[in-house]
């Protein structure tokens, strides 16, 4: 699928890769960011699962609360071994096999507002100052809930997270691609776009499920003047970005990382885009890239051969995000410190990336403008200074 492009010179400060990919020279000296001084930058986050990110203690409590017999083991180490270890197999279906069980001990109120409201915690504790999180309330009604009262359990766990820790959590409410009750949860989504909820996408396996399927969900959306964000290009190819962007409106991509494929680098590291990569480039559409999480399901090699590097130095708008924290054994500062460590970003290309994130969150303009010039800017110019002193002492 690679569309008639002009071949465009290697961009400035990149060395070839080995694996075909670019990697910058990075901006700190040579000298990678650590995971301590990444949690103390302020940071965006657009792509974190809710039953991708419990406390393993919390589902062995709420296991043994809610009565639900499905868990493997109730030691918490073994249930980390047990949640861990799929994610390692490099499948995507194989990555989703772990969330019946997070998913299983969340059928109550009170779990969910516990879920809720320990993700708010974990995620300020890590740092991150705004923060959009997706969960599926269809998944969550096997007991006595209805889809309303998921939600609003939800919304009520991310008001207690939040509260006085220095960060806003939205929700994004999640259709699954594989069942037919989307234009329901759009329906759901839009009643609840002033109590928290931002935006409407789909999620599970890719191939065999394209996004037009679901087409009235997404022109429910459209017609509604609200947010889509879907997952494609993933666990599948090029078809699926485009179908999300051209037929179903897509605003962001969730994932995306197969839009690498419409991207060719010459022999002599001459770059050209095809024409879907070239629209999605020249209209700034987000790209929500979870590194590790993208290594483990399988879409990308590893995290040093990631596209993130080759579409950062070529500015797709790119956005670092977790997927899910519990499973990836990730927090938003660990994938920075790995691709400061692989690409060698130092706070100029962290603080480009969490920019992208809050210049593409779907909460309203003035919102998004005010934390970007009153937290994220002050907060990484502190960060700048202080390495610049700690260098300067160095020399």
């Amino acid at each position: 699928m690679h569309g008639p492009g002009r071949p465009q010179d290697g961009p400035a400060g990149l060395q070839r890769c080995p694996a075909g990919s670019w990697r910058p020279e990075g901006d700190n000296g040579g000298v990678s960011l650590t995971l301590e001084q990444l949690r103390t930058v302020p940071k965006v986050l657009l792509h974190d699962h809710l039953d991708g990110g419990l406390r393993p203690a919390t589902i062995v409590e709420l296991a043994r609360e809610t009565g639900y017999q499905g868990l493997p083991s109730r030691d918490v180490g073994e249930v980390v071994r047990w949640m861990t270890g799929p994610p390692q197999r490099g499948n995507l279906e194989l990555y989703l096999e772990a969330f019946k069980h997070t998913v299983g001990v969340m059928q109550t109120r009170d779990a969910l507002i516990r879920v809720a409201a320990e993700c708010a915690e974990d995620l300020a504790a890590d740092g991150v100052v705004y923060a959009e999180v997706r969960f599926a309330p269809e998944l969550h009604v096997t007991k006595s809930l209805s889809l309303d009262q998921v939600v609003d359990a939800v919304l009520e766990g991310f008001r207690r997270g939040s509260a006085g820790r220095g960060i806003t959590v939205y929700a994004l409410l999640t259709a699954m691609r594989t069942a037919a009750r989307s234009l329901e949860i759009a329906e759901l989504a839009v009643r609840h776009r002033d109590e928290g909820v931002v935006g409407f996408d789909i999620a599970g396996a890719e191939a065999g499920s394209p996004p037009s399927r679901h087409l009235d969900a997404f022109q429910y959306v459209a017609r509604e003047n609200f947010h889509i964000t879907i997952h494609a290009g993933e666990g599948f190819g090029l078809p699926s970005i485009w179908e999300a962007l051209q037929w179903c409106g897509a605003e962001r991509l969730g994932h995306g990382v197969r839009i690498v494929d419409d991207i060719s680098v010459g022999a002599d590291g001459a770059i050209s885009l095809g024409r879907l990569a070239s629209y999605v480039r020249d209209r700034r559409i987000p790209l929500e890239m979870c590194p590790t999480s993208n290594v483990q399901t399988g879409a990308a090699p590893s995290i040093s051969e990631h596209p993130i590097g080759l579409l950062r130095q070529l500015s797709f708008r790119v956005t670092v995000n977790t997927d899910n924290r519990l499973m990836s054994q990730v927090s938003l500062s660990s994938e920075f410190a790995a691709l400061s460590g692989a690409f060698g970003y130092g706070w100029s290309d962290v603080e480009w990336l969490t920019i992208n994130a809050m210049k593409s969150a779907f909460a309203p303009f003035d919102q998004r403008l005010h934390i970007i010039n009153t937290v994220l800017k002050p907060g990484f110019a502190v960060a700048k200074a202080a390495s610049d002193a700690v260098l300067r002492a160095a020399r």
